[in-house]
């Protein structure tokens, strides 16, 4: 049989540069190969396992709900839906919840949600978009269109109309772009992953908000890599004590299993009714009941962990030799090397037995996102590997 590198190239799309390791198996924070070998894992599946591998606690509400009904059409109820988006709504104060599949369609389903909420109360030449450049919202037409890298652009103009981008962290960007009959919504990530793991700084969330209720703008907060206990508390727009209108997730509040959300308040709930948009797999009561799982572990003596765990991080790469900068939130963490290519950092810890990605506009940085359950020992270890990498 030939080797499932090979058949892999032969049979699978080749949109992905995959790493020459098979992952096999897992526990917790550690992955193991086809050969058997060992890696501690920092990158959780770009923050989706955020409780490890194999998590008991998630795998038995997984299989429980498997064994009542894997999949219904939405013409039914569903208890594990129900419930999630119930526990979602006391933990958030957002009020009514659409489920898709993943990040991706969670936007698509914000871009059109406001779009629609601004037909209806400014008219139809309300549908201006105002992102942010360097962010990530997704691949499909309308998220990639909020998509501020050109980058990802490439080869697929004309994109969808109606978008524009703004400086991240710089308000006279932002305000220079709107036009408040024209612009409908304000779509920011409050730690651009895929951009370099910046965060949102205090100033610009305050001049959002003031901005968004002087001219009624929506405020859409994408949560799906930074949210879900990621930066130390639920959503990372909480720490910046923001409102939105609309809130997206996804990645790692499935706990491994495709899921995203996209959250309403009271305002916007009624912005999409029948007929307006639906899907066939969102709301999968077994994914809905491995997503319930997770969120009621992510209690405040959880986040602290998270939140001691991070503080680990950032001394031990705070005046480290071959360290230009440390930044981030919570576990979503972003180390810029002084001289070394970010890359050749990765691959040298991918060879050490740690596994870490890249992240910034030119892949110009480290990026950890470990699952949330790392241990600290194992943390510890990891680092060291990763701190001889950036020093040699």
């Amino acid at each position: 049989m030939k080797d499932i590198k090979e058949l892999d190239h032969q049979y699978i799309t080749g949109t992905y540069n995959r790493f020459p390791v098979t992952i096999t198996w897992g526990s917790n924070d550690i992955a193991y190969d086809e050969n058997g070998k060992k890696y501690i894992d920092l990158e959780s599946g770009y923050g989706t396992n955020s409780f490890g591998f194999c998590d008991s606690d998630w795998i038995n509400a997984v299989e429980e709900q498997l064994h009542k009904v894997q999949h219904t059409s939405n013409l039914y109820y569903t208890e594990p839906c129900v419930k999630l988006a119930e526990l979602l709504a006391r933990r958030t104060g957002m009020t009514n919840m659409f489920f898709t599949n993943s990040g991706g369609e969670a936007n698509e389903c914000a871009l059109k949600a406001a779009r629609r909420y601004q037909h209806l109360h400014k008219g139809p030449d309300c549908y201006e978009i105002i992102s942010m450049k360097n962010s990530f919202h997704g691949r499909s037409y309308g998220a990639l269109s909020a998509t501020g890298n050109p980058h990802y652009h490439e080869g697929f103009e004309p994109l969808v109309p109606g978008f524009k981008y703004a400086e991240f962290n710089d308000s006279e960007s932002v305000e220079s772009l709107v036009d408040a009959n024209r612009t409908a919504a304000i779509i920011v990530e409050c730690v651009q992953g895929e951009g370099g793991v910046n965060v949102m700084t205090q100033e610009f969330a305050d001049a959002l908000t003031k901005l968004c209720r002087e001219k009624d703008i929506l405020l859409i907060c994408d949560e799906v890599q930074a949210g879900n206990g990621r930066t130390g508390t639920l959503y990372s727009y909480e720490q910046l004590g923001l409102r939105p209108d609309i809130v997206t997730t996804a990645k790692g509040i499935g706990g491994g299993l495709p899921i995203g959300i996209c959250m309403f308040n009271e305002k916007t709930k009624n912005a999409l009714v029948p007929g307006t948009h639906g899907t066939t797999f969102g709301g999968n009561p077994v994914a809905c009941a491995g997503a319930l799982s997770i969120v009621e572990r992510l209690n405040d003596g959880f986040l602290d962990s998270v939140k001691r765990k991070s503080a680990i991080v950032f001394e031990a790469f705070r005046d480290a030799p071959g360290v230009a900068a440390v930044e981030g939130l919570g576990l979503m963490i972003a180390i810029t090397p002084a001289s070394k290519k970010a890359s050749d950092i990765v691959n040298e810890c991918l060879e050490n037995g740690v596994l870490c990605i890249t992240a910034g506009p030119a892949g110009e940085k480290v990026r950890l996102l470990p699952p949330l359950t790392v241990t600290e020992e194992h943390l510890k270890q990891a680092l060291k590997v990763l701190l001889r990498a950036f020093a040699e």
